[in-house]
């Protein structure tokens, strides 16, 4: 199992540093502190693997599974939403925006409404949530670390929607929460 444990880490180390190559040249760039936190969700994943199906009506794990469809659920509602209202500009100038971040307009309806990084919070649920398969030391470092990452990626990518969208952006933010509605 360890040698399958190396191997998953290893491609999802590629995939990662292959959608982030751009963005990993730039330290001062939202989608490096976004490797970092992936990279932290990869590691959290591949350690706790083997406890996904272990005692599954516990508390932990019945917390964990929620958090991880919450975490599909805003996958889901910000690719929604971007595709209804993105305006996606494939061309869009900054080579380090993958997929849905080259939008043209700013988006604040449906999820967004609430939450200004509703992909941020998926991986922050996500963490967490693959944090409760099997808590120990580590995975706490790691889910805390995701955690800060997260947020220093939303704080850069925030400089970046202000410098783009400009006072929009600022009346924006002013009305919406970073993570979760209503709370952060």
């Amino acid at each position: 199992m360890l040698v399958i444990k190396w191997i998953v880490f290893v491609l999802g180390t590629i995939g990662i540093l292959w959608v982030s190559r751009a963005s990993l040249r730039d330290v001062h760039h939202h989608g490096f502190y976004r490797f970092l936190s992936w990279e932290s969700i990869l590691i959290l994943f591949v350690l706790n693997v083997n406890y996904w199906i272990f005692d599954p009506f516990s508390f932990d794990q019945i917390i964990s599974w929620i958090f991880l469809m919450i975490s599909l659920a805003l996958i889901f509602l910000g690719v929604r939403e971007f595709r209804r209202k993105g305006s996606i500009d494939r061309n869009r100038p900054d080579s380090a925006l993958v997929g849905v971040e080259k939008t043209t307009q700013l988006v604040t309806t449906g999820v967004y409404q609430t939450i200004r990084h509703p992909f941020y919070s998926s991986l922050l649920f996500l963490g967490w949530g693959i944090l409760l398969k099997s808590i120990d030391v580590i995975t706490v470092i790691l889910a805390l670390a995701n955690t800060v990452l997260l947020v220093m990626t939303a704080q850069k990518e925030e400089q970046e929607n202000i410098a783009y969208f400009g006072e929009n952006y600022r009346v924006y933010m002013k009305h919406s929460k970073m993570f979760i509605p209503y709370i952060f």
